[in-house]
């Protein structure tokens, strides 16, 4: 069963609500707690997660916590993530959990009940996950999306160099990694895009790339980091999301972070930054 509204509509939506296409990230690291004059510790992570809520929750478009740096701190940080997702979700924000998850089996199915499904407090409107197990492998969280119009980012050709030696790997008919991952996210949109809907399906793609797989077929969001710090720019943006530019994400943390602690300098970097990917 599909559900009626699906994640990418609701993306769209909140990029139109909150004045553009920008995710910005919770990126609660060493560096940056003790720039903000925070303790390395689970109850500097929980006063950081309080800031930044405070500060997305009605400004960005998209939020993503970056679930490693609560996990560092074992059950008592996933306690703060869990806390983070609900609150931001409470107030109307969108949020994905930048965990990239990949497995197989009962194990896969496992962390999409984990991250997508009701019943669990770390549920969100969407995930981050690795198909290098194989695309399908995936099948339990991308039925589950399906079923409750939340969302996947599936990792295609991601900013860092070493991504090359598996993502730029071609078939026997010339066809990289990174490109058979869009096409098969591309296939699992399908009946979306002709309903006339942005699909549940989407990727990661950096904004670096010089020679970007091809997504005019998509039909669902891209999460692009590389903006800002790593030297990603709006036309890098446009140049390689194609057709689907109006479903690019750019993701910025730490040029946003930067401004922290102040909750009204953080609220106002974002909606500097989303000025520059208004929606299309």
């Amino acid at each position: 069963m599909t559900h009626p509204q699906t994640f990418g509509d609701r993306l769209l939506e909140a990029s139109r609500q909150r004045g553009g296409r920008l995710c910005v990230g919770i990126d609660p690291h060493a560096s940056l707690l003790e720039k903000w004059g925070l303790s390395v510790d689970v109850r500097g992570v929980a006063e950081f997660s309080r800031i930044c809520v405070e500060a997305f929750k009605d400004s960005a478009a998209l939020v993503k916590p970056q679930v490693a740096f609560f996990e560092a701190f074992g059950s008592q940080g996933l306690a703060v993530l869990e806390e983070t997702i609900g609150e931001l979700r409470a107030a109307g924000a969108l949020v994905v959990a930048d965990a990239k998850r990949g497995d197989i089996g009962s194990t896969m199915a496992g962390y999409a009940t984990a991250w997508l499904d009701d019943s669990s407090p770390l549920c969100s409107d969407a995930v981050t996950l690795s198909p290098f197990l194989g695309y399908h492998s995936l099948d339990p969280a991308i039925e589950l999306a399906e079923a409750t119009g939340r969302g996947i980012f599936v990792l295609a050709a991601t900013s860092n160099p070493e991504g090359r030696q598996v993502q730029d790997n071609v078939d026997a008919q010339g066809v990289t990694v990174s490109q058979q991952i869009i096409d098969l996210a591309a296939e699992t949109n399908a009946a979306h895009a002709a309903a006339g809907r942005a699909g549940n399906m989407g990727v990661v793609v950096g904004a670096t790339l010089s020679q970007p797989p091809v997504m005019d077929a998509l039909n669902g969001p891209i999460l692009m980091p590389g903006v800002g710090a790593q030297g990603g720019s709006p036309a890098d943006v446009d140049r390689i999301s194609g057709e689907c530019a109006h479903l690019a994400f750019p993701n910025v943390s730490r040029s946003v972070l930067s401004h922290g602690p102040d909750v009204e300098a953080l609220r106002q970097a974002v909606i500097d930054a989303a000025a520059d990917f208004p929606v299309r």
